[in-house]
């Protein structure tokens, strides 16, 4: 089988790794600190700034995986130069250049967001997501190389550390009957990516060439708000009905004067007060991928039994 190469082995490329090494590939993750191999998945430690290093150890793979994931405060910083070693290993290489996304680009989306709603970003990080899109299909359109890109809401799942979830880090305070205190309003709507689900539109992205050219979303189970999924999560625990607050934006406004991250927050706040919903109907149309149910989504989270029919 072909080889695939991530770049990144945090949850995204973890998950996309064994993944494809499951459905045959050879897979090689390479990330500033390495790895330890295994028959499955080979590491090398490479920088991933290094537009040459990154190219002779992505020489002969048939996809190349954008899994990488900089420090929340520090994007416009350091996303910039990871990406551009990126695009340069796969022109390089003739790798297709899979790039893991979010939907920080739709900025104040009116409604669902599909792949075609404008790339409106009022926010900094969202900023340098449509640059790093734009420079790679300005490339693509030229003819340079070949790319896609796949968008995922918040993510959720076993996978998923709880710095990195805003549903998993709730975990220990619903097993204790304590309050959960979310950021923005906890009864809005929201779409939530299952991290094997994004993991598979990752490794469909990165085998078909009907996905060259443009974006696809991961398919999500239909929007739960912050309320209705943490009360989910807390009656598969089998504790108490789950508490839900909002923290008020005056005390994370105070809590960012301190934290570089909780700066970021306030910078996205729109986020977390509007609907924020994805529409990934074009991903499976075209590639009949659809979302895990969201009964076996909770299931998995909270490490309970499988749900059966």
């Amino acid at each position: 089988m072909a080889l695939h190469v991530i770049v990144g082995k945090g949850p995204v490329g973890t998950t996309t790794a064994d993944l494809l090494a499951a459905q045959g590939h050879r897979v090689r993750v390479l990330s500033r600190s390495g790895g330890t191999s295994t028959d499955a998945v080979e590491h090398r430690r490479v920088d991933t700034t290094d537009a040459g290093a990154l190219a002779t150890a992505v020489r002969g793979a048939s996809a190349l995986y954008n899994a990488a994931n900089p420090a929340y405060h520090r994007w416009a910083t350091d996303w910039p130069p990871v990406a551009a070693a990126l695009l340069t290993a796969a022109e390089r290489t003739g790798a297709v250049l899979v790039t893991m996304s979010n939907l920080y680009g739709y900025g104040r989306p009116e409604g669902p967001m599909t792949p075609d709603t404008p790339l409106a970003a009022t926010d900094v990080k969202g900023r340098v997501r449509v640059g790093m899109w734009r420079e790679a299909l300005v490339a693509h359109e030229a003819g340079r190389v070949r790319v896609t890109e796949a968008r995922a809401a918040d993510f959720v799942g076993p996978q998923v550390p709880a710095a990195s979830s805003h549903l998993v880090r709730q975990l220990p305070a619903l097993r204790r009957g304590r309050t959960a205190w979310v950021v923005g309003d906890p009864d809005v709507p929201r779409s939530w990516a299952y991290l094997p689900d994004v993991a598979a539109t990752l490794a469909t992205l990165g085998t078909d060439e009907r996905a060259l050219g443009r974006a696809w979303h991961v398919p999500s189970a239909p929007p739960r708000s912050q309320r209705q999924a943490l009360t989910d999560l807390a009656a598969v625990l089998g504790g108490p009905p789950a508490r839900v607050r909002g923290i008020p934006w005056p005390v994370l406004r105070a809590a960012g004067s301190a934290s570089p991250v909780m700066r970021e927050v306030l910078d996205v706040r729109h986020q977390f007060d509007r609907p924020y919903v994805i529409d990934a109907s074009a991903t499976t149309a075209a590639f009949g991928l659809t979302a895990t149910p969201w009964a076996e989504v909770v299931a998995a989270t909270v490490g309970a039994a499988p749900v059966t029919a």
